[in-house]
């Protein structure tokens, strides 16, 4: 079988693995230069290592990723760094912890015993998971996490130091926009069966070498190669005016509504275009810092409070150099979720004032923080389009289309999770069975 999988992100690229692993002679047209898509590497001559365009984080219940990285040679032990369920902040006012208990009774107990919580927002997050526990994790379809959170008579500072963080951290949307199905869908895998599902799993190489490098070593890649002409049919899919026995289109949805336009309307299939249309996005923005000295952090991954009418955005804070075994602490990365407030902001304004964040925040943390080193070199990275906006009753495609020859992919399509990694290969590996399949 002849295949072209159109878009080299971790949806394409998983589709791209599962197809060749089924013996189809499969070609990848990429319009950038480098695989991974929207979780990609940067090359960028002032850090020490390669960048990614964005940093993420894995959970130990992405367990298809997981899977994926071992057929192909990469060892996720060594490639990366495996915490269990622990947020810290920065200024050392928050701590929680969770201890080697069985789900979901491990975070219970990392709740009840939370530093900077009191007991009346302890017991309100046990109330809250178990809660959920009792719906089987499905809240009423319309809800938004916000609801979800006034239903439950969740206090503020509990919103503000645990859920909050974690739904723009797995959402990219804010509370009061954000679905509490999607977000349910998390804290169920998280919290819900093996206690290492809730183990954060941070990448200490750069996302292209974390197992896309992999795929794309053994495949036909064109890069630079947009596609501008897609046509589907019963036999087969022209694309760029070649002809395929199959096709995976990996797209953003607006691009694939663009592709397909006239093909769908012609199939008399206007409800898939509507909802190929229909998705709005939000961004993500990464501030990386490289120090003139090493200012290794108490955790690699801590949490920032915010305080918008400051331009304090920064949520979370990761020590880069500790992720990738370099020298600790001399590089560091920021990060804004739902970062609709800085998307057209001032550059400059913005790195100057999450840098003032980071240094007034580490000076309050009770282990006195020496003073943040002078800043060699920043790169701000802002995805516009980082993810789709997560909210309430979104009706999202799913991998099939009107032709036997075409499947859909990408974080999102109907694969039940927002958009993360997670979705985005489950979503490639769905799309190849489709094909393979028919």
């Amino acid at each position: 079988m002849k295949a072209a999988v159109i878009g080299a992100g971790w949806a394409g690229l998983a589709a791209c693995a599962a197809l060749r692993d089924a013996g189809a002679q499969v070609t990848v047209f990429e319009a950038g230069r480098t695989p991974g898509g929207r979780a990609r590497r940067v090359v960028h001559p002032e850090f020490g290592g390669h960048l990614d365009n964005g940093q993420h984080i894995l959970l130990g219940a992405y367990d298809q990723t997981l899977a994926l990285m071992r057929r192909l040679g990469r060892n996720p032990d060594a490639l990366l760094m495996r915490r269990s369920l622990r947020l810290s902040s920065l200024d050392g006012q928050f701590r929680l912890s969770a201890p080697a208990l069985p789900a979901p009774l491990h975070a219970a107990v990392a709740l009840l015993t939370a530093r900077g919580l009191s007991w009346n927002s302890r017991l309100a997050a046990v109330r809250l998971i178990y809660g959920l526990k009792k719906m089987a994790w499905h809240p009423p379809r319309d809800w938004t996490v916000a609801q979800l959170m006034a239903h439950f008579q969740q206090p503020e500072p509990l919103i503000r130091c645990v859920w909050e963080p974690l739904c723009l951290a797995a959402l990219n949307t804010p509370l009061d926009e954000a679905s509490a199905t999607l977000y349910a869908r998390i804290l169920q895998d998280s919290l819900n069966g093996d206690r290492h599902n809730s183990d954060l799993l941070l990448p200490c190489v750069d996302l292209s070498a974390l197992w896309p490098d992999a795929v794309a070593l053994h495949a036909t890649m064109r890069y630079g190669a947009t596609v501008r002409h897609l046509i589907p049919s019963a036999h087969g899919v022209d694309v760029n005016r070649e002809r395929f026995d199959t096709a995976v289109l990996a797209v953003p949805p607006s691009v694939a509504a663009r592709l397909l336009e006239d093909a769908l309307i012609d199939a008399n299939t206007p409800a898939l275009l509507k909802a190929l249309q229909a998705f709005d996005y939000m961004p993500i923005a990464t501030l990386n810092l490289r120090l003139a000295s090493p200012w290794p952090l108490p955790e690699p991954m801590m949490q920032l409070r915010e305080d918008k009418t400051r331009g304090h955005f920064g949520q979370w804070i990761f020590d880069r150099s500790r992720l990738t075994r370099s020298s600790p602490g001399a590089e560091l990365a920021i990060v804004t979720s739902a970062a609709r407030d800085l998307a057209d902001d001032d550059r400059d304004a913005i790195i100057a004032n999450l840098t003032a964040q980071v240094a007034e925040q580490a000076a309050r943390h009770p282990s006195r923080l020496a003073r943040m080193p002078a800043i060699e070199a920043a790169e701000l990275f802002i995805e516009k389009r980082a993810t789709f906006a997560a909210v309430p009753g979104l009706k999202r495609p799913l991998n099939t289309t009107p032709w036997p020859t075409l499947a859909l992919a990408g974080d999102w399509t109907d694969t039940g999770y927002p958009g993360v990694l997670e979705g985005a290969v489950r979503s490639g590996l769905k799309a190849a069975q489709v094909l393979l399949a028919r």
